[in-house]
């Protein structure tokens, strides 16, 4: 139906409005009422919603003081009066008095002017909500406040535009796709994921700074951090192997190993290193604000240079953490075997560790899998940030009585201060562990077959099984197929989480699959000519803009 309206001709427009108005009544017609009454109920509608407390506790001071929404109701009786008052004059009055028509126009215009300031001071509610946190009703308000101005403006076109039967024809093929999306199952789902994916990247979570590499320095210092990564990498896959060893049940195993993962991440964390394709929570954040304008094309540049930034940062902590946890491996191996006498695991775990980590089984499956938990694990951080800050925990945790007087006031307002600025990857890393150790004990329960595979841990086992079978493993087909798969088990990791980021910052910014495939193309163009770019930072890359939480 609504294709249909809009392929209708302007003659037939015309025709069907001379057919169908009826005849007025007392100088309105039932069409025009209407309208003013639609217009009159989302006028009521947006006030309301400036004044709920939601929304005004979060606009700025500037624009509480100037009060937009207070006359929002004056200027709509306003504007209704006058165009009362033009259908009362003949078109002869009209020309010979020229002030009716002057006084709709500039009554027209204060009310455009006045929906205008209300929508500005609504979006000042972003600039607030790394102080005040999101929710999803918040969300939910904001998109159905700007919705109603744009239903404004299309039914001031029916009313009073150059060309009303065309506007009114737009205005039912739009009302023809609402009324089917009100049905539709599909529509309800899509909306509500949309909601709650601008609840996550509405707030820039944490600034992920040291995650993005742009000068050949701070590549080499995502070199040196996630070198750091690798070597606490190998005890904690030494760790593992020994608490296979115990023989715990499935569940109890993958609960431990959750444990020992979740510990080694935040240690990680903790001494400022960095572990391979851990995806920031600013990764969907970043991309959503760069998503937000694409009218130009540098804009979509601007996207590009930003997604070159994220993969170079990642290939880096790749590179790093591999690097070192190989090595680290065969030496804790050879302590182990110097020790004791005996491997860091036996010949049996060895080969299996060969024939899991084969590039010829599931393991890219299971790769991509271990994708999806680190896109999730930054999802479940950017939330809990946006927890923390809406439930005001940090005011909570400096102020409450018990805890200064425990603490004392300094060490009460540091612990607060510290808590936040590292929850999210606290969150990050304890839901990534855990998620790594119960996914495969959870997947073997209902008869799945599921595991994980992540980079720098396959990297860890493949040293130690090559320290217990020796070097004469390294002739067999089986170790070099498995060295093979290290690369394409990081490049699978990256590639899952990235692209769920970037489908999650869509949908967020409401990206149109036009503007979807313009970002795709300009990203494949962007590898053919400057494939490089993706693994080292070009010279002329200019400096961080430290005012740009984004990045």
């Amino acid at each position: 139906d609504a294709l249909w309206l809009a392929a209708l001709d302007e003659p037939t427009v015309e025709a069907l409005a001379s057919l169908l108005s009826p005849a007025d009544v007392g100088g309105l017609s039932v069409w025009q009422q209407a309208i003013l009454d639609a217009l009159t109920f989302c006028t009521s509608q947006i006030r309301a919603s400036g004044f709920a407390p939601e929304m005004r506790l979060r606009m700025t001071a500037q624009v509480r003081e100037t009060e937009p929404f207070h006359a929002l109701a004056a200027d709509f009786d306003g504007l209704r009066l006058a165009y009362m008052a033009s259908l009362g004059a003949s078109p002869k009055d009209t020309a010979s008095n020229p002030a009716e028509a002057d006084s709709l126009q500039v009554a027209l215009t204060q009310f455009r002017t006045r929906l205008d300031l209300c929508r500005q001071a609504a979006n000042t509610v972003y600039a607030h909500l790394d102080e005040h946190g999101i929710s999803v009703d918040l969300v939910f308000r904001l998109r159905q406040l700007r919705e109603r101005v744009l239903r404004i403006r299309a039914l001031l076109d029916c009313l009073m535009g150059t060309k009303p039967a065309q506007s009114t024809v737009r205005l039912l093929g739009h009302l023809a796709v609402v009324g089917q999306e009100r049905r539709s199952l599909r529509a309800l789902v899509g909306s509500n994921m949309s909601l709650l994916a601008a609840k996550v990247t509405e707030r820039s979570s944490e600034t992920g700074e040291h995650y993005i590499t742009r000068t050949p320095e701070a590549y080499r210092e995502m070199l040196r951090k996630a070198a750091g990564g690798g070597a606490l990498t190998a005890i904690t896959t030494a760790l593992k192997f020994s608490l296979a060893g115990v023989g715990l049940s499935l569940f109890w195993n993958g609960f431990w190993a959750g444990v020992l993962y979740a510990a080694s991440f935040v240690v990680i964390q903790l001494l400022h290193w960095t572990l391979a394709t851990k995806q920031p929570a600013m990764t969907a954040p970043a991309m959503a604000a760069k998503l937000k304008d694409l009218s130009e094309q540098a804009a979509v540049e601007g996207f590009v240079d930003e997604v070159t930034h994220l993969v170079r940062s990642q290939v880096a902590a790749v590179i790093g953490n591999v690097g070192v946890v190989v090595p680290v491996v065969l030496a804790l191996s050879l302590g182990m075997r110097w020790a004791t006498h005996g491997p860091l695991i036996d010949a049996d775990k060895a080969l299996h560790v060969l024939e899991s980590l084969t590039l010829l089984g599931p393991t890219l499956l299971f790769a991509a899998l271990t994708g999806v938990l680190l896109f999730a694990s930054s999802i479940i951080a950017g939330w809990t940030e946006n927890w923390f800050v809406m439930h005001r925990l940090q005011s909570a945790l400096r102020y409450n009585p018990r805890i200064t007087r425990l603490l004392g006031t300094q060490r009460a307002a540091w612990w607060s201060q510290q808590l936040r600025d590292k929850i999210s990857g606290i969150a990050a890393n304890v839901s990534l562990g855990f998620m790594l150790g119960l996914v495969p004990a959870f997947a073997a329960f209902f008869g799945l077959g599921l595991d994980v595979r992540h980079v720098t841990l396959s990297a860890g086992q493949l040293a130690a099984a090559v320290a217990t079978l020796g070097w004469p493993v390294m002739q067999s087909a089986s170790f070099w197929w498995c060295v093979a798969a290290l690369p394409l088990i990081g490049l699978a990791n990256l590639l899952v989480s990235f692209y769920l980021a970037f489908r999650l910052a869509a949908q967020a910014g409401d990206l149109a699959r036009v503007d979807q495939s313009r970002v795709s193309s300009a990203v494949r163009a962007r590898l053919r000519s400057q494939p490089m770019s993706f693994l080292w930072p070009p010279m002329a890359d200019n400096p961080p803009d430290t005012d740009n939480r984004h990045g």
